[in-house]
């Protein structure tokens, strides 16, 4: 078995575990890994079908699996959460099934929705293998939706009270935790943002790029190949740049001139002597920088090859290779952060809005995001761009940061981040429209969600940190980059920084303007008409 794979079960096992410690029964720890099976073999056999009539990347398989085994544990959780609450109430199995379809099905289908925004606005990089992940991904997490909506219900009515733990309180430490949060709010609140913005601020120190073999483990062909040119050619060996040159006339006196003018920029080794294709039009030039692929050298000596040589007189200099590619790729991903963070929050905003009817909670909402990315973000500068506890958890740093991890970060950690939003607000609002406090109700929504929220982080925790066994920075910086990014967003923002801030603002927390409330139309995820109408025959629980 490849340690990728040896990784990645790892990770099943893990969850399997946790599952089955949060849940206490057998049957309950099954039901999750059993509906994410199935949603997985439907969106990954759809997206492996659909390339044989397109073009997919080699990744887009594993990745629509990694995302749509992340979200169906979390979704089934949340719904057998709700199931196993409303029996303890008194209803049914069947009764109990139907209403945690109609209140935390509601939440599920807008978690899924956020998700499928982040995900398939990675189109708006205009970046092809981009689009593909994010399309195939979202597509995937669509499916998950529809298996908790449909497939699950069903197998607890089954189930029925084999689905419950006997003799255990699930909400006494949630409580606790939740009261402790909201009797000291502000520096509670004020101490989680001070620790996330100093994780945060590596950050400012973001170098984008791919890492080349030089970045490989030592001791494996590619690094000691790629040393041994290094060594006696020079690094910028590893990383040859090739100008294109074109001129309306005498094209090779034109390259000529060029290829003498670059070989006195400051960072060049060397240049060779121009080759003219047959038609004279055009020539090649190669040329050697003194630093390696990734050194920022490179990257400024090809700046100014193009300030300097880009058009003059009518003659064009054009720089490419592998290495002019990579940079340019990352400068366009980096340019595109921006752009994508705008559209996905965006958007995402005006969704929250529409489930919550407020303004702040999704403020709120998107600000703690924010927060978690960016604390993420420099923790990943630190281990793998500055070296940092490298060997302590056992990776390997390559002096850039992938320049693909940023925009798929974002998107992936979005998701993730509004399901446990999503997931804990929706309680605390169905509490608020009860008559609770803001204050109750947040301590409410903690109590009936923290165990849920905490074993769903610990699960994605485990098996992201299933792919730091890897081999490859690139496969390590991705599985530590989410697995950080969980326990930040879970830990310190949604179970600390929120139900902190929702106490601060009492009932202004949940205030929306007249005129847009009445403009928006009503969405009933907190299931208060299942609540105002009468139970389904058989039934044992009152009617609220």
């Amino acid at each position: 078995m490849s340690v990728e794979g040896a990784g990645e079960l790892l990770g099943v096992v893990a969850a399997a575990i946790v599952l089955l410690v949060t849940l206490g029964s057998l049957v309950a720890a099954g039901l999750p890994l059993l509906t994410a099976a199935a949603g997985i073999a439907i969106g990954v056999s759809a997206v492996t079908a659909a390339g044989a009539f397109v073009e997919l990347n080699s990744d887009t398989p594993a990745l629509a699996l990694m995302l749509g085994l992340a979200v169906a544990i979390d979704y089934a959780l949340f719904i057998i959460s709700r199931y196993r609450q409303e029996v303890a109430g008194g209803r049914e199995p069947v009764d109990a099934a139907g209403q945690a379809a109609g209140t935390a099905g509601s939440a599920v289908v807008f978690a899924g929705l956020t998700v499928v925004i982040a995900l398939a606005g990675l189109a708006v990089v205009d970046i092809p293998i981009l689009t593909q992940l994010g399309l195939a991904a979202a597509f995937t997490v669509t499916v998950a939706v529809l298996v908790a909506l449909t497939l699950l219900p069903a197998l607890l009515a089954f189930a029925g009270h084999r689905a419950l733990a006997r003799g255990r309180s699930t909400s006494s430490g949630g409580r606790r935790w939740g009261r402790f949060v909201t009797s000291r709010p502000l520096p509670v609140a004020l101490l989680a943002a001070a620790g996330l913005l100093v994780a945060a601020t590596p950050a400012l120190d973001l170098r984008l790029g791919l890492p080349d073999d030089g970045a490989a483990p030592a001791g494996t062909t590619q690094r000691a190949a790629y040393d041994l040119l290094a060594d006696g050619f020079g690094p910028g060996v590893n990383g040859p740049l090739t100008l294109v040159v074109q001129a309306p006339r005498d094209t090779k006196a034109a390259a000529d001139r060029v290829a003498k003018d670059v070989t006195s920029l400051t960072g060049v080794a060397s240049v060779e002597t121009p080759v003219v294709n047959a038609a004279g039009d055009t020539a090649l030039v190669g040329v050697v920088p003194a630093a390696g692929p990734t050194g920022e050298a490179t990257e400024d000596l090809i700046h100014t090859i193009r300030d300097r040589f880009g058009s003059h007189g009518g003659t064009t200099v054009a720089v490419t290779g592998q290495t002019a590619i990579d940079i340019d790729t990352s400068e366009k991903l980096a340019g595109a952060l921006v752009p994508y963070l705008a559209v996905v929050v965006g958007l995402a905003f005006l969704l929250l809005t529409l489930v919550f009817r407020s303004i702040l909670v999704p403020l709120k909402a998107t600000l703690g995001f924010l927060l978690s990315v960016a604390a993420t973000f420099g923790a990943v500068v630190a281990v793998f761009q500055w070296g940092w506890l490298n060997g302590l958890l056992g990776v390997h740093s390559s002096g850039v940061i992938v320049h693909l991890l940023p925009v798929m970060l974002i998107g992936m950690v979005f998701g993730l981040a509004m399901d446990y939003q999503v997931f804990l607000v929706t309680r605390m609002r169905e509490e608020h429209v009860r008559g609770a406090s803001p204050t109750d109700a947040a301590v409410t929504g903690l109590a009936h969600g923290a165990r849920v929220v905490t074993a769903a982080a610990v699960i994605m925790i485990s098996v992201f940190s299933g792919f730091m066994l890897s081999d490859t920075p690139m496969v390590q910086s991705f599985g530590f980059a989410l697995a950080v990014a969980v326990f930040f967003d879970a830990f310190l923002v949604r179970m600390t920084i929120v139900p902190a801030v929702m106490a601060l603002l009492g009932r202004a927390g949940w205030w929306l303007p007249a005129r847009l409330d009445g403009a928006l139309p009503h969405v009933d995820v907190e299931g208060e008409r299942l609540h105002a109408e009468p139970a389904i025959v058989g039934s044992t629980s009152r009617t609220e």
